[in-house]
């Protein structure tokens, strides 16, 4: 681990790594404009202080960055958490003690990763991952209306999902949203949009002014200059701050302020046994969050990279460690912000470091213009993310995938909309695994019948799950046939599966059955493939002129 993660701050600090910079820094900006309204709402979510939620963006930008298992993954503060950290404060008499119990979450995080329990990422099928991708573009677009049309949408309902049963769901802000409709905000938010939609189109592309121009930027840029139109022009149609409708930054105009603003956890609270519990819940869902993330990530990668998963743990440890000891709430890698990231053309981490050096900069330096951006600009920036995410061609693939793939791929979305992330995904890999079962309890298991003659063979390894199917075949079998097992392709015979076998074999001569096996050693508690000796062995037998009958 040491090793890797000593090559990887070689990778990150590698002068190569600049030739990127031209891709990079466009896509920081981006990215920093998507993650800077979304830190003030986790974290206002959170109960906790809204500068909270910006420090752990600089530290997900900066120090995961350079840690990272992942070229173009983005971490910062996460919808999953906001409710654990809430309790949390509360359950454990204040955010001070929360900060401990985020301190031991990075150190959990730490020992997964030097466990090497980041293969569980590579357990989530396909059609579950593309599942929640289009769930998570379908829920930035249903988030983003609130703010495009100028009702009382919050920053911290940006990651949160439909939320049937919760206080504020979607559905009700919607509703609440349409009956009052700002004009203002709405026509900012068309204009912004049209503006990105013309961004993709190939006269842009290929201007070789504009196509540096990252279109959200120019979004951003474009909605902030027709604000400052309407004040002069129109005063009635401008947009305010105290309204909702623009950025929020906390007013630090120095680096005293800045470390003023730092808290400190209180360490006298790890006798407390609630502490390490809330530590531990955070350090898995914040880790399998990650892992999600950072899988979805390399399927967008526009360079197919692989990520590792170990090295991603152990950079999300190391991030919640240092956050909580400054002051800031836990952290994971994030989806939209990496698909933001990956869509806005980053190459490198380095778009991600930069990221995190701009939250830092723009909270010390630039509160005051960047308070001048329209939330309707960068709502109309996460709809084009989500619409890329939950593209209709994406969903058509799925469905000419066969209904193996498209099932557990449209549950998914389902679940996803309906519940949370965590628990959309863990219902969608049911359904992906109750299609594998399927298909193995079909295919294991191959009967061929002429006349009396039956060849049954075990295409694949046989379990317990296939004792349905192999007790209606051996039922079948009428009396006086010749029946040849052949198990020749299969690595392993379940214990279950053997004591039917012996059943059969011993039964069969007072049926008038014949029984021949192959590759099949009754007796055993279980069958590994034959060492090298036992298969020569095996080879002669097969070349004799009559092959032995195991069941007689």
């Amino acid at each position: 681990m040491a090793y890797r993660l000593k090559n990887s701050l070689k990778r990150t600090f590698d002068p190569s790594l600049l030739k990127n910079i031209r891709f990079d820094f466009p896509a920081s900006v981006v990215v920093f404009l998507v993650a800077l309204p979304l830190c003030l709402g986790m974290a206002l979510a959170s109960d906790a202080p809204l500068f909270s939620g910006v420090l752990t963006g600089i530290i997900g930008g900066v120090v995961v960055g350079l840690l990272s298992g992942s070229q173009l993954s983005v971490s910062g503060p996460a919808n999953s958490l906001t409710v654990i950290v809430a309790v949390g404060i509360h359950k454990l008499g204040g955010f001070e003690a929360l900060l401990c119990a985020v301190v031991l979450s990075g150190v959990f995080q730490i020992g997964f990763g030097l466990l090497r329990v980041g293969f569980l990422a590579s357990l989530f099928p396909n059609s579950v991952i593309n599942g929640m991708l289009s769930a998570i573009g379908i829920t930035i677009m249903l988030k983003q209306f609130p703010h495009a049309l100028g009702g009382p949408g919050r920053f911290e309902s940006d990651m949160s999902f439909l939320e049937l049963w919760g206080q504020h769901p979607t559905t009700e802000v919607i509703r609440q949203t349409l009956s009052a409709v700002n004009g203002s905000t709405l026509l900012i938010f068309s204009l912004s949009l049209v503006l990105l939609i013309l961004w993709e189109k190939p006269f842009v592309k290929k201007n070789p002014w504009l196509s540096r121009v990252p279109g959200p930027l120019a979004a951003a840029v474009f909605a902030t200059l027709i604000n400052g139109l309407f004040k002069l022009g129109f005063p009635d149609m401008v947009l305010r701050a105290q309204d909702g409708h623009l950025v929020s930054l906390p007013n630090i105009d120095s680096l005293s302020a800045l470390w003023g603003e730092l808290r400190f956890p209180d360490f006298r609270v790890l006798g407390n046994l609630n502490v390490w519990t809330v530590g531990l819940t955070i350090a898995a869902v914040g880790s399998i969050e990650s892992l999600l993330s950072l899988e979805s990530t390399d399927k967008l990668d526009p360079f197919k990279r692989v990520s590792n998963t170990n090295q991603e743990l152990f950079a999300q440890g190391a991030g919640n460690i240092l956050a909580g000891l400054v002051g800031g709430i836990p952290m994971t890698s994030v989806i939209v912000r990496s698909s933001a990231n990956i869509y806005a053309g980053a190459r490198s981490r380095l778009s991600t470091i930069l990221h995190g050096f701009i939250l830092l900069f723009s909270v010390v330096a630039l509160h005051s213009i960047l308070n001048h951006i329209p939330v309707s600009a960068l709502a109309a920036v996460l709809i084009v993310v989500g619409f890329k995410l939950a593209h209709p061609k994406i969903i058509r693939a799925a469905y000419r995938n066969g209904w193996d793939q498209f099932l557990p791929f449209a549950i998914t979305i389902v679940a996803i909309l309906f519940t949370d992330l965590l628990r959309g995904v863990a219902i969608g890999l049911l359904v992906g695994l109750g299609f594998v079962v399927k298909t193995s309890f079909y295919s294991a298991i191959l009967v061929v019948r002429d006349g009396k003659s039956i060849l049954i063979r075990f295409t694949k390894d046989v379990t317990f799950i296939h004792k349905i199917k192999l007790r209606k075949e051996l039922a079948a079998i009428p009396e006086g046939s010749q029946v040849f097992f052949d198990a020749s392709r299969a690595m392993f015979i379940d214990r279950d599966v053997f004591e039917m076998l012996e059943e059969f074999a011993s039964s069969a001569p007072n049926r008038g059955i014949s029984v021949e096996m192959k590759d099949i050693y009754l007796g055993q508690p279980k069958r590994m493939r034959p060492s090298k000796e036992e298969s020569r062995h095996a080879s002669v037998q097969e070349a004799a002129p009559s092959k032995s009958r195991l069941g007689g």
